[in-house]
């Protein structure tokens, strides 16, 4: 079995750039047992412009138990 994570990075109102890099997230979680296994987001193909608000991304590990 496996524990999942999901981690939301929001991109600014005004520039449309994340405000975390997402490399660094991935790598950090990494660090600690994570694995990476998708990025997502959702609200690129409802908002109607050309990028959305936010990326989540999604992590596993093995269940400690």
């Amino acid at each position: 079995m496996f524990e999942y994570k999901f981690v939301k990075i929001v991109f600014k109102k005004i520039s449309g750039k994340p405000n975390e890099d997402y490399r660094e997230v991935i790598k950090s979680h990494s660090e600690q047992g994570w694995r990476f296994v998708q990025i997502f987001s959702p609200d690129f193909a409802t908002s109607g412009v050309a990028v959305g608000s936010y990326y989540e991304l999604i992590f596993e590990r093995p269940l400690q138990q």
